[in-house]
């Protein structure tokens, strides 16, 4: 029988990959939402500008992922000879590219954010011609068919920086504090990404000098967590489930990372003593 230190390594390795195919699943949950969404827009692709403002969610989650497989194989299961030579230098363009992508991604959050602060009361006159080519904002990235005589009930806007979208002023508001937070929220983590690149660079400058890196950045690193958790506490609370989940699945894969560095760096520090 296992030791017990063994049979709980064995079971953190399990739990830790199974939350890397919840992630890989997440990817597929968003394409649906986007594709729904852009369904119901009547939006189409017509260049690649439009395929990260369409998908940024997607590309997002997806890029996340790849740079997410490659900090586990650069921090757990790759040597660190193996990282100086041409293997290493391989992970870091890919991770480059896939940074690129998620900056990328990060402008198309802020670009839907920036899409919704442009509105304007509905103007009685426009109610001719309302029909159900016209679309009502529900949540963000949530849209239906318009089904019901606005002009009869209620207070509306109309999206001035959307083709013909309508929304309720609160529901309008709640929309834009979503996008703000999703923005909020993809800058943080891009920052996480550069910490960690600086401290992963760190670790095997020590290794190679034979001196400790040092941890002058971890006060930066817990503010940015901090403001992670939080997006994920005011999406939960917002009831939007499926950001929740994903952020509380990013959370502790990023804490699998964080504790690989830790075990790194402490093996460095042994090896420097």
């Amino acid at each position: 029988m296992l030791p017990a230190a063994l049979q709980n390594r064995a079971l953190f390795q399990w739990v830790k990959y199974a939350v890397y195919l919840a992630l890989l699943n997440n990817v597929y949950l968003f394409l649906v939402e986007e594709i729904e969404s852009a369904a119901a827009l009547n939006t189409s692709v017509t260049s690649l500008a439009s395929v990260f403002q369409i998908f940024s969610t997607t590309i997002d989650t997806a890029a996340w992922l790849v740079l997410l497989i490659f900090f586990e194989l650069e921090t757990y299961v790759l040597s660190d000879q193996t990282l100086r030579g041409t293997t290493g230098r391989a992970i870091r363009l890919t991770r480059g590219i896939c940074l690129a992508t998620i900056c990328i991604a990060c402008w198309g959050y802020f670009a839907e954010f920036y899409g919704l602060l442009g509105s304007e009361p509905l103007d009685p006159l426009q109610c001719g011609v309302l029909n159900e080519s016209w679309s009502l904002l529900k949540d963000l990235d949530q849209f239906e068919p318009l089904t019901i005589n606005v002009c009869s009930e209620g207070n509306w806007v109309v999206l001035s920086n959307y083709d013909r979208v309508l929304a309720a002023p609160e529901l309008l508001q709640s929309a834009i504090w979503l996008a703000a937070t999703d923005f909020i929220n993809a800058a943080a983590w891009i920052l996480v990404v550069l910490v960690l690149e600086v401290e992963v660079r760190s670790v095997l400058s020590s290794r190679r000098l034979g001196t400790s890196g040092g941890g002058v950045i971890y006060p930066i690193k817990l503010l940015l967590y901090f403001i992670l958790f939080a997006a994920a506490v005011y999406w939960g609370f917002e009831g939007e489930f499926l950001d929740f989940w994903d952020a509380i699945l990013w959370l502790f894969a990023f804490f699998v990372i964080e504790r690989n560095v830790a075990s790194w760096r402490e093996e460095t520090d042994s090896a420097a003593a």
